[in-house]
């Protein structure tokens, strides 16, 4: 069998740009190093495809990990077919030099349908050249397939007691839509092919395909000539506009012209990264310092977000709290103290979260938090789920107050802060030498990542450890909020 050139992978990469996939065959060292986002998105899909077998029990697994030799996987799965196995997962095929692997190949009374597994809770538009590439490759092969289907997930499913995978997914046939894509596949692979004959990288620009429809994992080299002032940091402005001043020549900040429509925050930032200076609206500042009573809670939540609901009375992808810091002043002039918990992700944590919280805030003072759409929309859903304790929740909503309101509506700001007014933005210009560099867990998605982790850990030194660093990570949120409001007052 001729060694393929393409999987079904590649092929998608090289749609979206064919630099990235010059450079996926002949410089994988220029890759961005994944991040903890990205680690849990690949780690969520192998999960959700496992857990989508069960709509159709009984299969044969091809595990493409055992074969050093992909070609190998192909064989297996041809001799399979011949057996007259039923259900394959796994399914491998090649033609054109084009290897692909279907998630569920199904056999039916008049051919076969394959089922891809998506992880996602609706059909996107990059899913149609996904599965159309499998079509190809899977009937050229001389496999004749019946109906191609997409399977997601219904994020409307909630669980109770044990997963109902019926009910979890959805499943869309995407026939029609593939039959007419598969001209387009024809064209293309002959021109991807085309791209690793080249003699060095394709000179291409970057442009909205970074991001489109996925992001890249080569934009730290190609993104590499774009300074931290650029057009890319302009706050508000539509990812479009950004590019049809980078395509005219305009790449920094203070090569806007003046006559450029921005509005007043756009215009701010400008201003002030022309200027170098520091704008400070102390009125509004002041007034908004004038709203917030003693005592004082600065409070931050830590979620989880599974794809496959962990909880019963949950959902897919619902942001479940399994921790919250508390800092607390009693007054302006009072020493600072400091409310912990966090839970381990073996336990529903939600109700023993809301005692606790209850427990650690008084039924007086203002509830200090950063970005409090998001607060708010966690403590709404455990009303949702828990509405005996429906009257203490919308309490504390009622007191909540958002210190993020000053950075957003630019009372004040820094060009140090790139057009962001994100806590991790804020303090380090705001409180120099205090941000989060010094952490092992530095981010919500890191969090929620290494929470997640712990669900099938079992060294006692390493939860130890983990537990220590989400702690230290979520107390840095609400300490930062505290030192941010001090210096507010202090203006």
């Amino acid at each position: 069998m001729t060694k393929y050139l393409l999987s079904k992978t590649t092929f998608m990469r090289g749609v979206q740009c064919w630099k990235s996939l010059y450079l996926n065959r002949f410089h994988p060292d220029l890759r961005n190093e994944p991040t903890d986002e990205q680690q849990m998105r690949m780690e969520t899909g192998q999960k959700v495809g496992k857990l989508a077998q069960a709509l159709f029990p009984g299969g044969v697994e091809v595990d493409i990990r055992s074969y050093d030799n992909l070609q190998d996987a192909v064989s297996y799965t041809q001799r399979l077919i011949d057996e007259g196995t039923q259900i394959i997962y796994e399914a491998g095929f090649q033609c054109d030099e084009v290897l692909i692997f279907t998630d569920i190949l199904v056999k039916e009374t008049d051919g076969w349908t394959i089922y891809e597994v998506k992880s996602s809770t609706s059909l996107k538009k990059q899913y149609i050249l996904d599965t159309a590439i499998q079509y190809y490759v899977a009937s050229k092969s001389g496999l004749p397939i019946k109906d191609i289907s997409l399977v997601y997930v219904n994020n409307q499913y909630v669980r109770t007691n044990e997963i109902d995978v019926c009910a979890m997914f959805t499943i869309e046939s995407v026939l029609e839509r593939v039959l007419e894509a598969q001209d387009f596949i024809e064209q293309t692979i002959p021109e991807l092919k085309g791209v690793f004959k080249l003699d060095d990288i394709p000179s291409i620009d970057i442009g909205e395909y970074c991001h489109d429809p996925v992001d890249c994992d080569f934009t730290d080299y190609c993104w590499s000539h774009i300074p931290q002032d650029s057009v890319f940091a302009l706050t508000g402005l539509r990812y479009s506009k950004k590019f049809q001043l980078y395509m005219s020549g305009i790449i920094q900040l203070d090569q806007i012209p003046d006559d450029y429509p921005l509005n007043d925050k756009q215009r701010l930032q400008v201003e002030c990264d022309i200027s170098k200076s520091v704008h400070i609206d102390r009125n509004s500042i002041q007034h908004f310092l004038s709203g917030i009573r003693s005592p004082r809670y600065f409070l931050d939540f830590e979620t989880y977000a599974p794809t496959v609901p962990l909880y019963h009375n949950s959902r897919p992808y619902q942001q479940i709290p399994f921790q919250y810091s508390l800092h607390f002043k009693k007054s302006k002039q009072s020493e600072l103290e400091h409310y912990e918990f966090l839970c381990m992700p073996q336990e529903d944590p939600r109700r023993e979260l809301i005692a606790r919280l209850l427990g650690d805030i008084g039924e007086e003072g203002d509830i200090i938090v950063y970005n409090k759409r998001f607060e708010i929309h966690i403590l709404e859903e455990l009303m949702r789920d828990f509405p005996e304790y429906e009257y203490e929740l919308k309490g504390i909503i009622m007191r909540i107050r958002d210190l993020m309101l000053p950075f957003e509506k630019r009372y004040y700001y820094s060009p140090e802060m790139q057009g962001s007014y994100s806590i991790k933005a804020v303090l380090p210009v705001l409180v120099p030498g205090l941000d989060y560099s010094d952490l092992a867990i530095a981010g919500g998605s890191s969090a929620m990542y290494a929470f997640e982790q712990m669900l099938d850990e079992t060294n006692e030194s390493v939860i130890r450890e983990t537990r220590r660093n989400l702690l230290e990570y979520c107390g840095r949120d609400t300490l930062a909020m505290v030192r941010v409001l001090e210096v507010l007052e202090s203006l």
